[in-house]
């Protein structure tokens, strides 16, 4: 299927489909039938506001093993390896990400493990080696769906992708489930038919499978019963309910609430949706799948505002590379577009492929109803002004918000769209910023089931860019871009320029090196004159918003903060923790583990750089601080490993490179300053002792910043500083 701009908007309504069923189910996540009907009758809407809605094991699992595809770069030769390898380099050891319910009991927990053993992928989730309880979970088919939506229209292509991709953790019908579900989210891009689509899924594994078995069951009494969900949820609890499968979220039951809704949604996002989860079980799973493939059939257009609107796009995931847990899903859609071109040896169409090749992090809101998760705050003049969520008591009732977002083709900085807010009557001097989060902590969000942690989005160093413009001449306006530093507690601002109605400006702004600093946002502030007090809304529109340019900063972590999700996970700012034991005291950050402990901070996306570290350690000879971080097996590290300054390289588990014997002791601290550029690692201890290494096979070009050690040490760190 060619890649048309219509294929990548109907990825993006796919992609933004299962987001909304997965908030949809997570407020009853576990409940059954008669406890949802009784508790809530029938459902319409969603069940809970959420401020934020942290990472969930529905949106980690699709958006981090898929990155499996680019980092294996085998194209349409994935193996299940690709997979494993962005299993384990994504997925924090036994913390966030997914349930760890431990070996034997949690499959994906189980296959991780194995993993980590040497157990190649695809034996490491089979029924021969784990058992039919354990392999044949409902993960096979939850973390799926973006193998259908980087195949559009290739559902033999999705089928063979997904075939590999659930094997890492799950077999037997687990596998089948993935296989089903990919490829009825690749088909639906081409047939529009949903009892079709459920056929091609049919075709691609075993018609004698149990899986296959409860599909055509439950097609059966839809087809003698067509206008009676109901009656069929009761039929399929008789026959396939949950009562009758071990383990704790067998995929069969769910498999059959999933195909149910389907039929009997008629086509309708909404009402399959509503259905779904009206059935209970595991509703966000179910609903994420479902929403998906309902995604792809009905398009954006298709998808009510009143779930769109809520989600604002915000995705957030709790994987161990910081920069990847903030995204959207409009930036992430285009990333699986990308992606989609890469398998086909095409070019992304216009305007996606000028936009991801530009900067495919940017705001530029070309997707219909895309918001990008930008955020709006209105505050009086000379009102003290912090970005924290206002948290309300029992009771209290927050006051409706006087503005609103919107996705906009009525002008453009950039492209065909950009977008819109109102602000309901502003007062004379009204500020009113809109902006982007570029760092979130715990305090933010409604909930803590999967607890991500983050590393920011963007650096002082750094320079804003963006484009405002407002159509009339209702108010006198000026407008200027902004950031907000939060460790200082201070603003920056750009020149402030008068609007003129019906033209666009062009805003940039230089972040300047901050001790210390923590960017928390970053937007463009509006300040709206209404001498006369007029009862007229204040329209402005604002594109192209995006974070350039190189970062230049030092983290002091005398300054840094603990950040508490929940009384068993603590976590430090700025970090996202692998493994071990993290955790601040006497103004440094401290490391320590029995076999490894390692830590990340900074941007994945980094190339060139230099960077600095003052480290003292503790206990232990293995002492290291890690560049061209991509994930957990994916590094760089330098330092003490017993009597040597040493290099060594992780490519899915340390060597060494190169090393020089030195002395050093216990309890002294030393800087060791590091320099990446192209290929070449460059490193100086105490300014004394260099080694450098050329790496020429399967050079790390990009990556961030971490601190590592191993075999019972404890190390600490005072600073570090990036250029």
């Amino acid at each position: 299927m060619k890649l048309t701009k219509d294929v990548v908007e109907h990825i993006y309504s796919g992609l933004l489909g299962k987001v909304i069923g997965v908030q949809l189910g997570s407020p009853i996540e576990g409940m059954w039938y008669n406890r949802i009907k009784n508790t809530y009758g029938e459902i319409t809407n969603y069940l809970f506001n959420y401020d934020f809605y942290a990472a969930d094991d529905d949106i980690n699992g699709p958006l981090l093993f898929l990155r499996g595809l680019e980092d294996g770069g085998h194209g349409k030769n994935m193996t299940a390896q690709d997979v494993g390898d962005a299993l384990l380099n994504y997925a924090p050891y036994e913390h966030g990400f997914f349930w760890w319910g431990g070996y034997g009991i949690s499959t994906e927990h189980t296959a991780y493990l194995n993993l980590r053993a040497g157990v190649k992928a695809g034996e490491s989730g089979s029924v021969e080696l784990n058992g039919s309880t354990v392999a044949e979970q409902i993960g096979g088919q939850i973390f799926i769906d973006t193998w259908g939506l980087v195949t559009p229209g290739e559902p033999d292509l999705a089928a063979k992708l997904a075939a590999k991709a659930a094997s890492v953790t799950h077999g037997g019908n687990g596998i089948y489930g993935g296989v089903f579900i990919a490829s009825c989210v690749s088909y639906a891009f081409v047939e529009k038919d949903v009892r079709k689509i459920i056929e091609k899924g049919l075709s691609y594994i075993p018609a004698d499978c149990e899986y296959a078995r409860v599909v055509r069951d439950v097609i059966k009494f839809h087809d003698e019963h067509p206008d009676d969900w109901r009656a069929c949820y009761l039929y399929v609890r008789e026959n396939w309910g949950y009562e009758k499968y071990p383990g704790n979220c067998h995929i069969i039951p769910n498999t059959a609430v999933i195909i149910l809704s389907l039929l009997y949604g008629g086509g309708d996002y909404s009402r399959t949706v509503c259905i779904c989860n009206m059935c209970g079980w595991d509703t966000d799973c179910n609903a994420g799948n479902v929403g998906a493939i309902m995604g792809v059939v009905c398009g954006i257009d298709g998808i009510d505002d009143k779930w769109v609107k809520p989600v604002n796009d915000l995705i957030v995931c709790s994987g161990v590379v910081g920069k990847y847990n903030i995204t959207d899903a409009a930036s992430s859609a285009l990333y699986i577009a990308h992606l989609a071109a890469e398998l086909t040896g095409e070019k992304l169409p216009e305007p996606y492929g000028a936009l991801y090749e530009a900067d495919p992090y940017a705001c530029s809101f070309e997707l219909p109803k895309s918001t990008q998760a930008i955020n709006v705050l209105c505050a009086e003049k000379d009102e003290e002004v912090t970005f924290d969520k206002k948290r309300y008591g029992e009771g209290e009732v927050p006051p409706k918000p006087r503005y609103s977002l919107s996705n906009s083709a009525e002008t453009a900085f950039d492209g065909e769209r950009s977008l819109k807010v109102k602000v309901k009557y502003p007062r004379d001097g009204e500020r009113v910023f809109v902006f982007k989060r570029t760092y979130y902590h715990p305090s933010d969000f409604s909930d803590s089931r999967y607890d991500p942690s983050f590393s920011p989005v963007a650096y002082p160093g750094q320079t804003v860019k963006a484009g405002a413009y407002i159509p009339a001449d209702t108010y006198s306006v000026s407008a200027a871009p902004f950031y907000y530093d939060e460790r200082n507690g201070k603003f920056g601002f750009g020149e402030k320029v008068t609007l003129k109605a019906g033209e666009w400006n062009s805003f940039e702004l230089n972040i300047p090196k901050i001790k210390a600093g923590l960017i928390r946002c970053v937007g463009v502030c509006f300040d709206v004159a209404n001498p006369e007090k007029k009862r007229k809304d204040f329209v402005c529109h604002i594109d192209a918003l995006s974070i350039v340019g190189n970062a230049n900063y030092t983290i002091d972590f005398s300054k840094e903060k603990r950040e508490y999700w929940a009384w068993k996970h603590v976590e430090v700012s700025q970090f996202t923790r692998l493994k071990g034991l993290l955790y601040l005291a006497d103004g440094q950050l401290n490391l320590s583990g029995p076999d490894f402990a390692e830590a990340y901070t900074g941007d994945a996306d980094w190339k060139d750089y230099s960077c600095s570290f003052a480290l003292t350690p503790v206990a232990g000879k293995e002492h290291f601080v890690n560049v061209r971080v991509q994930g957990a097996m994916r590094s760089y590290a330098v330092g003490f490993d017993g009597g040597e300054f040493c290099i060594k390289k992780n490519l899915n588990g340390y060597k060494k490179l190169i090393g020089t014997k030195v002395k050093w002791s216990e309890g002294l601290e030393y800087r060791i300053d590091i320099k990446v550029k192209g290929n070449t690692i460059s490193a100086k201890l105490d300014g004394e002792h260099e080694i450098s290494f050329t790496d020429e096979k399967s050079p790390l070009l990009r990556g961030s910043v971490g601190v590592s050690n191993f075999n019972g040490s404890h190390t600490l760190y005072r600073e570090i500083t990036i250029k």
